[in-house]
């Protein structure tokens, strides 16, 4: 990993803080794209990923903005404690949710602390000349990260503000409204907290958006209908060795990796950050992420070994390890 310093530390919002790392030695840091964001290793050990948020005008420097929540594991409590000269350690960009094509006509919509990989999002399809709208949703504009900025970017035009709490001027989106214009038409990138994910994506389908169309980058990982008490057993067959692992139905297939010394990185343990992502050559897949797309979970070549099983007891999952 990267050794970085808190350079400097805003508050973007109410809760709501934004770091800028580099390096002790003033060097470039590894370039990235819109949507990506890093790993940090803070002090305690936890590693989390957040997004970076703005592009890089100065290689020499990354910039996040972090939401203090208070439902989090502990990372974004940390994040908040950091101070001006701490050094911490991240790994180069990784993308997940990178924009399809910096020509396509797209609509973004972020909630809340979503805004972030959407930012420079923004910023790559102004700079393209290419038509999108960018809808942010929150609760004021005291609470929503950016809003101010937002206000008063290059793009500021194509920005439509919707804030609950001020039903007098632009309150809640009339999320069906917003996608029936852009059906036919555009890429749609949606981030936010998981319930307003998968409300937004629920329109989208039941409006027939192509599922090439729907890109979703979540934070955290929505209630799911499954009870663990359902769990069965099953077996991982590791294809380099010919190992076959017993996975019982208290564990997921990380812990059993670890277990024989395996290593497979393992961060959020929700099947939202795509870390431990493992390519699959045989096996039926139980999915239970939401990193994956639809159209990947048929396929069945991956899977998230911290929360993804077998179908069905006595199954062998066999990875590509």
């Amino acid at each position: 990993m990267i050794e970085v310093v808190v350079l400097n530390k805003v508050d973007e919002a109410a809760a709501v803080v934004r770091l800028v790392l580099g390096k002790a030695n003033d060097t470039a840091l590894p370039s990235f794209e819109a949507g990506a964001h890093i790993d940090i290793r803070l002090p305690s050990g936890l590693v989390r990923q957040y997004s970076l948020c703005r592009l890089q005008s100065d290689p020499r420097y990354y910039e996040i903005a972090v939401l203090k929540d208070p439902q989090s594991r502990g990372g974004s409590t940390e994040v908040h404690a950091l101070t001006i000269g701490e050094v911490v350690h991240v790994s180069e960009p990784k993308n997940h949710f990178p924009l399809r094509s910096k020509e396509a006509k797209s609509l973004l919509i972020a909630g809340g602390i979503g805004v972030t990989p959407l930012l420079p999002m923004a910023q790559t399809l102004q700079c393209a000349g290419t038509t999108f709208e960018f809808h942010y949703c929150g609760k004021s504009p005291r609470t929503a990260a950016f809003s101010g900025i937002l206000k008063q970017a290059s793009f500021a035009d194509k920005m439509q503000f919707h804030f609950s709490s001020e039903p007098q001027t632009s309150g809640r989106m009339d999320i069906r409204s917003v996608l029936s214009q852009h059906v036919a038409d555009s890429d749609l990138y949606v981030c936010g907290p998981a319930e307003f994910i998968s409300s937004v994506l629920e329109h989208a389908q039941a409006l027939n958006w192509p599922e090439e169309k729907l890109h979703r980058e979540f934070f955290a990982a929505p209630a799911m209908d499954i009870d663990q008490g359902d769990n069965h057993a099953f077996q991982v067959k590791v294809a380099s060795t010919g190992q076959v692992f017993e996975v019982a139905a208290n564990q997921s297939i990380s812990d059993v990796l670890e277990e024989h010394a395996l290593f497979v990185p393992v961060s959020c343990c929700e099947g939202v950050c795509g870390t431990c992502l493992t390519d699959v050559i045989s096996g039926d897949i139980e999915h239970r992420d939401v990193f994956l797309s639809k159209q990947e979970k048929a396929e069945g070549k991956q899977i998230l070994t911290c929360c993804s099983r077998a179908k069905n007891a006595g199954d062998v999952i066999e990875l590509d390890l």
